[in-house]
């Protein structure tokens, strides 16, 4: 019988309280903290697909651009919130995508390029969004290993100042030595 006290004053204190265990209501992350990172490379990319599956979808060019502002990057959100909102109150697309925010992103650049000359031309929009974002891609791609390749060679200049010393000296220096003290021990010189 004290076993049994004792293990259920035991339970009693290893319980999680009552209190503590009740449910709480699950926080959602709002849209807007959505947003990556201003320095990832991709996120052009990703923001450029979303836009060109809205618009693949059918969705108004106004309405896609709306959908895909509330998660780009910094450098790409205000120029697409604009455009959706000056389209939108049916202003004329050149003016939609002309660069009055002052950008110095290049995709940004292609981007109101694109839909300008779209614009103009009539041709989709789509399909040059989706190649903006294969090219995006490719771009960021070739940037990384071009900063690869530049970490490998800084990195073989303290190797080769670590190495080449250890090198001499344990591998050149006692081959000499001993070629040295045979040398002279053989009566040669």
């Amino acid at each position: 019988m004290s076993w049994a006290a004792l293990l259920l004053a035991t339970a009693l204190l290893v319980a999680p309280d009552p209190v503590r265990m009740r449910v709480r209501p699950v926080r959602t992350t709002p849209v807007s903290r959505l947003r990556p990172p201003a320095d990832d490379p991709l996120a052009a990319a990703s923001t450029f697909d979303l836009l060109a599956a809205c618009l693949a979808a059918g969705m108004a060019v106004s309405t896609a651009a709306a959908a895909v502002a509330s998660s780009a990057p910094p450098a790409l959100a205000p120029l697409l919130r604009r455009a959706a909102e000056l389209l939108a109150l049916g202003a004329d697309p050149d003016r939609a995508w002309s660069n009055e925010i002052a950008s110095r992103d290049k995709s940004a650049e292609a981007l109101l390029r694109l839909a300008r000359r779209s614009a103009v031309s009539g041709s989709a929009l789509a399909g040059g969004v989706a190649d903006l974002a294969a090219q995006t891609r490719h771009d960021a791609t070739t940037a990384a290993d071009a900063l690869a390749e530049r970490a490998s060679v800084l990195v073989a200049g303290p190797l080769g100042v670590c190495y080449l010393p250890a090198f001499v000296c344990l591998g050149v220096v006692p081959v000499v030595a001993g070629l040295a003290g045979d040398v002279l021990g053989s009566g040669l010189l």
